[in-house]
């Protein structure tokens, strides 16, 4: 097992300026992220999470394809920021959001209808003058 750790440490310092890179543009999407998050929940259609809403987005093939191919590459830099230098929890949730999968309606719905996700989603919308989100009844 020390071999492990004495090679592990022997390409840490060999990029040490790639990993110093990679720290950096971690630390600006993160900055990027916060700041961005008040209009992003602004952007959400106040009947996103109604059933009728998530019909009308699946009706378009290439915007579907789109989303998918960008979802699956954030998906895939998301789990290699799991153990590089990287917010890749966040990554992996923002191509969570961006696919189109089986059970996301109900994914989508199932997270916004715990009441502290929704007060927070609304208080960030309410900051930015959007209407609350309203929820499939």
């Amino acid at each position: 097992m020390s071999e492990f750790y004495s090679a592990a440490l022997d390409w840490v310092a060999g990029h040490s300026d790639l990993l110093a890179a990679v720290g950096i543009i971690s630390a600006m999407v993160f900055v990027v992220s916060l700041a961005s998050l008040p209009w992003l929940a602004a952007a959400i259609d106040e009947d996103y999470f109604c059933s009728t809403r998530q019909q009308k987005i699946r009706r378009q093939p290439l915007l579907r394809l789109a989303r998918n191919l960008i979802g699956g590459l954030l998906l895939l830099c998301g789990i290699v920021m799991l153990v590089l230098p990287g917010q890749g929890i966040l990554t992996i949730l923002v191509a969570l959001v961006l696919m189109d999968y089986p059970g996301k309606t109900e994914l989508e719905q199932y997270i916004v209808s715990i009441p502290s996700v929704l007060k927070s989603l609304n208080w960030l919308r309410r900051r930015r003058g959007a209407p609350p989100v309203k929820l499939k009844e």
